[in-house]
């Protein structure tokens, strides 16, 4: 079955920079879509950022835009998230998760992803 690992979180203070990691096996498909979302305490989850990894199409919540960067490396199956000029309001649980197509309203519906990690936290002081 599908699991994903995230790694690369802790505290920065700000203006500082966090590469995220999310390490996929076991997904059937071998182009699907990644997207990392985040949760801030006492809020609901919310997209971050998107990526086809059969295309390599992107998808950017409008705060991440500028800002956040996902890429992928297709030969090790791990998506990143380049994060840079942190802020305090970006202080969250990030996750990542899977499924089978991107599209504009991905990062929209986290309820139709799957895989879920277990998280790593973003702290920026």
């Amino acid at each position: 079955h599908v699991q994903l690992v995230e790694s690369g979180g802790g505290s920065v203070q700000a203006g500082g920079s966090l590469r995220l990691s999310c390490t996929v096996s076991g997904y059937t498909y071998s182009s699907h879509c990644m997207a990392w979302f985040r949760q801030i305490l006492g809020k609901e989850r919310e997209g971050v950022a998107a990526i086809y990894t059969g295309s390599g199409g992107t998808y950017y919540a409008d705060f991440a835009k500028g800002r956040f960067t996902i890429s992928q490396d297709s030969a090790k199956n791990i998506v990143y998230l380049n994060m840079t000029s942190l802020k305090p309001e970006h202080t969250a649980m990030y996750y990542c998760a899977v499924r089978r197509f991107c599209g504009s309203m991905a990062l929209t519906q986290p309820e139709t992803f799957g895989g879920w990690g277990q998280g790593t936290q973003v702290t920026v002081s």
